[in-house]
């Protein structure tokens, strides 16, 4: 396995600590034991029990985080339920705690008690000591927080403690992101082809995630052979995870969307409202959406399944590479076609070069415009932004009889 390789390699180190090569180990178990869990409850739980033997603390504790970075749950590890219970309530966010959901960065600190951020602990609650928190992230955004206390057997944590435990929180985010989407589908599945299709999806993020996982947990040992291919290794699996979860997550989105019932205004809305917001991107969107009644009376299912696939790949492409303050998306019914415009301001680029392997957005995108009697042309250019347009038919409109 690789962190056993990464294990051997550190032993045959001059003076390599075997406390080191235990510690990739732990990673090795702990990202493991994550990446097959898919109740969301559990692999909380999982995760905050795993980070807690991954450095030898005595309690740990992870804070979910909702949009306004409040502490909406509190899972914690060391600490028996029935001193949970006398605790009270789960803590809201202040001092330490808060401290880095402010900043959202990490902090070692040998004694809580000589901070001058430390709130103070509520009634029955055990003393603690060192401490170490850092940011959970999930595509860029922070989901949630890890809180370590009192590393056993040492003063306070290492640096080394620090970096297994920001390795561990990049598997940590994947993995409850996944739960996340698992949950979501299970919801969503509510007759058998749906049912079909999310499993589908599900096993194959499982393994598309897992396998670029993988390919981080050589960072440790480069970390200090070389810290530049370490920063690059790990941004380019950044980039891959929170492109293919950003995909996965709005296909599950539209598995909910009622296609006889929902316009398909409302659809390319809401599936701009999703992306949006999961990127965390702060692009200004326009809509233009003024022939939405006749599109939906003319436009065929599957071609509307097509468009809402091409719009969610062009708006992807657009919020997360074109670096665009601003957007625009339009669909209009034109003669028999209905024109589906998304148009940015960003860094375009030379249309003349063929995408590198891997990147089949702008080839799917015109396959499936194809694939309903469509067009997709776009244009682009560097520092000129990019504007990429479809046309698809539309039905002939039924003769009013007298």
């Amino acid at each position: 396995m690789p962190d056993q390789a990464v294990s051997r390699r550190l032993s045959d180190q001059p003076g390599a600590d075997f406390s080191v090569v235990a510690a990739i180990d732990a990673l090795d178990v702990a990202t493991r034991a994550i990446a097959g869990e898919l109740d969301l409850d559990r692999v909380l739980q999982v995760i905050v029990d795993s980070v807690r033997e991954l450095v030898h603390a005595r309690y740990a504790a992870l804070g979910i985080v909702d949009a306004s970075g409040r502490i909406e749950r509190f899972i914690t590890s060391g600490i028996s339920a029935e001193v949970r219970e006398r605790i009270g309530a789960p803590p809201r966010g202040h001092g330490l705690l808060g401290l880095i959901i402010r900043e959202s960065r990490a902090y070692r600190i040998p004694d809580i008690s000589k901070h001058p951020d430390a709130y103070g602990f509520p009634a029955h609650h055990p003393p603690m000591g060192s401490f170490l928190g850092l940011p959970v992230r999930s595509g860029g955004t922070s989901i949630g927080n890890f809180y370590l206390t009192d590393k056993e057997g040492e003063p306070e944590f290492s640096e080394q403690d620090q970096r297994l435990v920001e390795m561990f929180a990049l598997h940590a985010g994947i993995a409850i992101q996944n739960a996340r989407l698992h949950s979501r589908v299970q919801r969503l599945a509510v007759i058998d082809e749906r049912i079909r299709i999310g499993r589908d999806l599900h096993d194959g993020i499982i393994q598309g995630i897992y396998a670029v996982a993988l390919s981080l947990e050589d960072v440790p040992d480069l970390m200090a052979e070389d810290p530049a291919e370490a920063n690059a290794r790990v941004d380019r699996a950044i980039d891959r995870l929170n492109s293919a979860i950003g995909d996965i997550r709005t296909f599950i989105v539209g598995l909910g969307a009622d296609a006889a019932a929902a316009s398909i205004g409302s659809r390319l809305a809401g599936l701009a409202d999703e992306l949006l917001l999961t990127s965390g991107a702060r692009m200004a969107l326009d809509l233009d959406l003024a022939d939405v009644a006749e599109i939906d009376a003319r436009l065929s299912i599957e071609a509307a399944t097509e468009l809402l696939q091409i719009a969610r790949e062009a708006l992807s492409n657009a919020i997360r590479h074109s670096g665009a303050p601003r957007a625009r998306l339009s669909l209009r019914a034109q003669d028999a076609e209905a024109v589906l415009a998304v148009e940015d301001n960003g860094q375009g680029f030379d249309t003349t070069i063929p995408p590198g392997p891997g990147h089949l957005g702008l080839v799917n995108m015109r396959d499936r415009a194809v694939s309903v009697g469509g067009a997709f042309d776009i244009s682009s250019r560097i520092g000129g932004g990019t504007r990429i347009i479809v046309r698809l038919p539309l039905a002939t409109p039924e003769t009013e009889r007298p």
